[in-house]
């Protein structure tokens, strides 16, 4: 009897995974295209972002959205910054908005690609991760009234040191910020080394974490030099978090958009068009959004993927850059200890 149970057993378990495996396959097959996208998710339209699923029970409306921030600063602070823009999403959508202070830029992309998370601000590098590993669908961006937007990575030294050229940067020190990071580490690792200069062969790369650690760490001269993101040292200054005159910018890089702000691809279509409309409308007029970012913004201005992420994405390729779990794991870098 036990032998016969287990033999039925055995036929069961192999008619399941037969039926996962057709099944799998039958999906596979009806996506026409996938490009650098996860295989959960498919582009049959080309647009580089995942497909709202065609199938309603793959669809989610959740009662509650979650929306988080990327964590290129303290995320704590950050919740207080976006609180008046949450009430609004909520009025718009219908539905409570939770705030998620991710730690990390894996834990963001992690949690979009669990289901955790639903509307997000994703920084600019790790938002080409969370386009191929979670499905997230960018659609806007923080700018001003002409619509212009932008930072810029700019490579920092204390004004103490004899650093005043790129190639200065042979044998020293240097904090990067994550691996994911575009200004802190992919677009210096692609554009440093037409310039002479290869990170981790010509200097040391020392990964700080978040933006704020590598320029306080400039500023203290726990690091010799960094490459920054423009916007996060401006607002960080402006703050008087620290005295520019105490750095030197010894070079920069052309514009490169900022932060995206987007939602889960499988989110029900009438509420993706209620996020949408959150964004484009919500007015910044005697907010803490425009007391934080109001000399960088003053308003969400709509943006694809496609064209506005188009240098990242080269930058990216340049590099080598693959978009596999494994990738993702890589972006978890301990903060570093003060």
């Amino acid at each position: 009897m036990i032998c016969q149970y287990k033999l039925a057993l055995l036929r069961l378990l192999l008619g399941t995974f037969a039926v996962a495996v057709f099944a799998s396959s039958a999906n596979a097959a009806e996506c026409k295209n996938r490009g650098d996208l996860d295989t959960r998710y498919c582009d049959d339209n080309g647009d580089l972002v995942a497909d709202t699923p065609s199938d309603p029970s793959e669809l989610l409306d959740p009662s509650t959205l979650i929306f988080s921030y990327t964590p290129v600063e303290d995320p704590s602070v950050y919740e207080n910054v976006f609180t008046e823009f949450m009430a609004y999403l909520s009025e718009k959508t219908g539905k409570q908005v939770k705030w998620y202070g991710a730690e990390s830029y894996a834990a963001q992309v992690e949690a979009m690609r669990s289901g955790r998370l639903h509307v997000a601000g994703i920084s600019t590098g790790p938002t080409v991760f969370g386009v191929n590993l979670a499905g997230y669908v960018p659609m806007a961006i923080m700018c001003k009234g002409d619509g212009t937007f932008g930072y810029r990575l700019q490579l920092i030294t204390h004004k103490d040191t004899d650093i005043m050229e790129v190639k200065d940067l042979k044998g020293r020190n240097v904090a990067h910020v994550t691996p994911s990071s575009n200004s802190g580490n992919q677009a210096p690792r692609a554009l440093f080394k037409n310039m002479g200069v290869v990170p981790d062969e010509d200097y040391k790369v020392t990964y700080s974490g978040k933006h704020d650690n590598s320029i306080m760490g400039v500023a203290n001269k726990d690091y010799e030099a960094a490459p920054v993101a423009s916007s996060v040292l401006d607002r960080m200054v402006n703050k008087g978090m620290l005295q520019k005159e105490d750095l030197r910018i010894i070079w920069e890089s052309d514009p490169f958009p900022t932060t995206s702000y987007g939602f889960a691809h499988n989110l029900t279509p009438d509420l993706q068009e209620k996020v949408k409309e959150a964004f484009l409308t919500f007015d910044w007029s005697g907010t803490a959004l425009a007391e934080e970012f109001g000399k960088q913004a003053d308003r969400f201005c709509g943006i694809t993927f496609e064209k506005e992420w188009k240098p990242i994405r080269i930058i990216q390729k340049e590099n080598g850059i693959v978009y596999t779990e494994a990738a993702l794991s890589d972006l978890k870098v301990k903060k570093k200890k003060k």
